[in-house]
């Protein structure tokens, strides 16, 4: 069973890569399930992105602080923002366009509802704890 936890893991993990560059395919839910399923499935590959430098900052503040920062929230906007901005404006089709309307609203309204957290983390290595194990 382990073994499945770490292929689903992976998969999860490279579709969170995708979604860095392609606008409607979100990273941080990917980022987030691939802790999940890791923790679940190995350890070492747990341990490896809870103390990413990148990742790991984003999985600790949600999982101990339970939301996200607000210059997170303000750079997925401008990203997400950009990149549907860019595939609107290269697309012909109206309903293509309206489509990714909806999703960026749809994402949007997500982010901006995910808690808040203010000011910065103090500087400490994020905890390895079981999360829900």
């Amino acid at each position: 069973m382990k073994i499945i936890f770490v292929i689903l893991g992976t998969i999860s993990f490279v579709l969170g890569l995708i979604g860095i560059i392609v606008p409607i395919l979100p990273t941080t839910p990917f980022i987030l399930l691939t802790a999940f399923l890791y923790l679940h499935g190995s350890e070492r590959l747990h341990q490896w992105l809870t103390s990413h430098p990148i990742f790991g900052v984003y999985i600790s503040d949600y999982f101990q602080r339970g939301g996200i920062r607000k210059s997170a929230k303000i750079s997925a906007m401008i990203f997400l923002w950009i990149g549907l901005g860019l595939s609107i404006l290269l697309i012909d089709y109206r309903w293509l366009q309206i489509g990714l309307v909806l999703i960026g609203v749809a994402v949007s309204w997500h982010i901006l509802v995910i808690k808040t957290i203010q000011g910065e983390v103090p500087d400490e290595t994020p905890k390895h704890n079981k999360i829900n194990k």
